[in-house]
């Protein structure tokens, strides 16, 4: 099945979510477009903007997401991890991913700023240098990640267990150091 290109294009209320078209987006932009529950498996998104769009519960395999920008988008319930990771790079702003997974991907200097990431699935990810900015990490789940250098000094409600996970030159402020030990089951006052 061949894909339809689209260069340098404008969407705007455009919903993709009943589209079973294959197609390729190079430096595209949507607004406030609906992909939610869509089939997006084998498309291409190559320095695309998404502003205000819908992606929640889309199929991601094979997805080819590549230096694209995510701005106060829903993104609920993605399995980034299904993705094209070879090409995968991205950054998120004002976003919400909650209950999305970035399993075993190889994410280094992604960035979230201002972003709900309640419940998201970092296990065995490699986040070296990535950045937390004003990020709501409640129940995120850090098992065998790589955080070095990763910056959390001004992300809240996260819980790292320094044991299960890579922290080497991770940068926290004595506000946010406290997610360090809420596996040791202590009172801070």
């Amino acid at each position: 099945m061949s894909k339809k290109y689209y260069d340098d294009k404008e969407f705007v209320n455009e919903d993709f979510s009943s589209v079973l078209e294959l197609g390729e987006y190079d430096t595209c932009v949507f607004r406030n477009c609906s992909f939610a529950n869509a089939n997006l498996s084998m498309w291409a998104f190559n320095n695309c903007v998404f502003d205000g769009c819908d992606l929640s519960l889309a199929k991601l395999q094979r997805t080819g997401i590549s230096n694209s920008k995510f701005i106060s988008c829903k993104l609920l319930g993605l399995h980034f991890e299904d993705a094209n990771t070879i090409v995968f790079s991205a950054s998120f702003l004002n976003s919400n991913l909650n209950l999305s997974s970035f399993f075993k991907m190889k994410i280094k200097m992604m960035r979230f700023s201002n972003c709900t990431l309640r419940e998201v699935d970092f296990t065995n990810t490699d986040l070296t240098e990535a950045v937390f900015l004003d990020c709501d990490l409640m129940k995120a789940h850090f098992e065998n990640t790589i955080l070095d250098k990763a910056d959390f000094t001004t992300a809240f409600n996260f819980s790292l267990n320094p044991d299960n996970n890579r922290l080497k030159k991770t940068k926290f402020s004595r506000e946010t150091v406290t997610g360090l030990l809420h596996h040791l089951d202590i009172l801070i006052e």
